[in-house]
C-alpha cells in the first residue's frame, strides 16, 4: 500500500529530525560525563563539593540531552505534522526537569553545610543553630521552587492561562475561603520560617513540652518530632511553637544544674554531709566542676529539707550525677546515723494512771508512735 506523497515527505522530514536530535542529546550526554568525571576529580578533596556534584548529577543527565533535543526541534519547520504537540511536551520537560535540578541543588547545599557542621562533637551548640537555619530554610525554598515550576509550567498552555485569568478576576470569594482552609499550611509555612531564623528550638535540643522531657529529633516542613527519653515521639506543630511556652535545656548551652532534695532530722550533722557531696562531685566525671553546694532550705515541725546542688555538662550527665548523690547521701545516712532519718513526733498525754479509776490513755495509731 502506497502513502500520499505528504505523508511520506513528512516522514523523511521526521527522521532527519529526530536523528539530528538524537545525535545532539547523545554528543551532549557524552560531553556531560567527561565534565564529570574532570570535576568529580578536581574536588574530590571537597566533600561539600562531592556532595553537590551527588545531588545534581541525576537531573543534569536529564536536563542537558533535553535541552539539545529541544534546540534541534525548534529548528524544525512549523509546517511538520505533530511539531507544536512535540515542543509543548519538551518544553514542560524542560521546565520539570529545571524544577528537579534546582530543588537538588537547594538540598546539595543544605548537605554541604551539615557536612562543614558536623554536630558528633561536645560542644556542637553553633553547629546545631547551623543546621536547623539549613533545614528550615531548605524545606521552605524547595516549597517555593515546586510552587513556581508548577505555575511556569501550566503558563505554557495557553487554555489554562486564560482560564487562570479569569479565575483570578473572579475568586474574590473563593479566594478567601482557599485562605481561610489553607490557613494551618501557611501557618506552619511562616512557622517554621520563623523558627530557622529566631531559633527557639534547634536539632538536638534538650526541651520539656507538656510535661514531657525529650531531644529534638527532626524538624519537618509542618511538626516537629521530638525524641522522649522512654523512646516514644511526640510529634508537635511548627505554630505550637511559637504560640505556646515551653522549656528549653540547651538555648545557650547544654551545661545544667540540678538539684536533689532530702528531709532529714534535725539532729543530722550538716558537715559530714558536705564532705561526702564534695567527694562524690570530685571523684565523678559527671561532674563539670561548678557547682556543688549544700544547703537546708526548708523546715517544717518534723524535719528539715536539705538541698544539694550539682552542676554537668549535659542534662544526661546531670540526672545520673544527681541519682548517684542522692542514693549516696542516704546510705551515708543509715549506716552512719540512722536516728537522722525523719520520723514522725508525737506525744503521749498522762491522763493519770495512778488513779484507779481513771481509764489508761488512748493508744496513739502506729504511724504516729513516739521517736524514743
Amino acid at each position: 500500500m502506497l502513502l500520499p506523497s505528504s505523508w511520506q515527505s513528512d516522514e523523511a522530514r521526521w527522521l532527519v529530525q529526530l536523528g539530528s536530535a538524537l545525535a545532539s542529546a547523545l554528543i551532549v550526554s557524552v560531553l556531560l560525563r567527561v565534565a564529570e568525571a574532570v570535576f568529580s576529580r578536581a574536588t574530590r578533596h571537597s566533600p561539600a563539593l562531592q556532595a553537590m556534584q551527588q545531588g545534581t548529577r541525576r537531573p543534569m543527565r536529564v536536563l542537558m540531552p533535553l535541552i539539545a533535543f529541544n534546540v534541534v526541534l525548534s529548528s524544525a519547520p512549523d509546517q511538520l505534522v505533530g511539531i507544536g504537540a512535540v515542543r509543548q511536551f519538551l518544553t514542560v520537560a524542560v521546565i520539570a526537569t529545571l524544577t528537579w535540578l534546582v530543588i537538588q541543588a537547594v538540598r546539595a547545599a543544605g548537605q554541604s553545610v551539615t557536612l562543614l557542621q558536623p554536630v558528633d562533637h561536645a560542644d556542637n551548640l553553633s553547629a546545631r543553630r547551623l543546621r536547623t537555619q539549613t533545614t528550615a530554610l531548605t524545606r521552605t525554598l524547595v516549597t517555593l521552587i515546586t510552587v513556581i515550576g508548577v505555575a511556569i509550567a501550566l503558563m505554557t498552555f495557553p487554555s489554562v492561562r486564560h482560564i487562570g485569568t479569569s479565575l483570578l478576576a473572579s475568586a474574590g470569594l473563593a479566594g478567601i475561603v482557599a485562605g481561610l482552609a489553607a490557613r494551618p499550611v501557611l501557618g506552619n509555612l511562616i512557622a517554621g520560617l520563623q523558627i530557622g531564623l529566631t531559633q527557639p528550638i534547634r536539632l538536638d535540643d534538650v526541651v520539656v513540652v507538656e510535661g514531657e522531657w525529650g531531644r529534638i529529633e527532626e524538624i519537618t516542613g509542618t511538626y516537629v518530632v521530638v525524641k522522649i527519653w522512654d523512646q516514644r515521639r511526640l510529634i508537635v506543630p511548627l505554630e505550637w511553637w511559637t504560640q505556646n511556652p515551653f522549656q528549653n535545656w540547651t538555648r545557650s548551652s547544654a551545661a545544667i544544674t540540678g538539684q536533689v532534695l532530702l528531709w532529714l532530722d534535725f539532729r543530722t550533722p550538716l558537715e559530714p554531709l558536705r564532705a561526702e557531696l564534695r567527694r562524690l562531685c570530685e571523684g565523678s566525671d559527671l561532674w563539670d566542676g561548678q557547682a556543688c553546694v549544700l544547703q537546708v532550705v526548708e523546715v517544717s515541725d518534723q524535719a528539715m529539707q536539705i538541698r544539694c546542688l550539682v552542676s554537668s555538662p549535659d542534662s544526661s550527665r546531670n540526672w545520673d550525677l544527681r541519682c548517684l548523690v542522692r542514693e549516696s547521701l542516704i546510705q551515708l545516712v543509715q549506716d552512719r546515723w540512722p536516728e537522722c532519718l525523719p520520723r514522725m513526733r508525737a506525744e503521749l498525754l498522762d491522763g493519770g494512771a495512778g488513779d484507779e479509776g481513771s481509764a489508761p490513755p488512748a493508744a496513739l495509731p502506729r504511724e504516729m508512735a513516739p521517736t524514743a
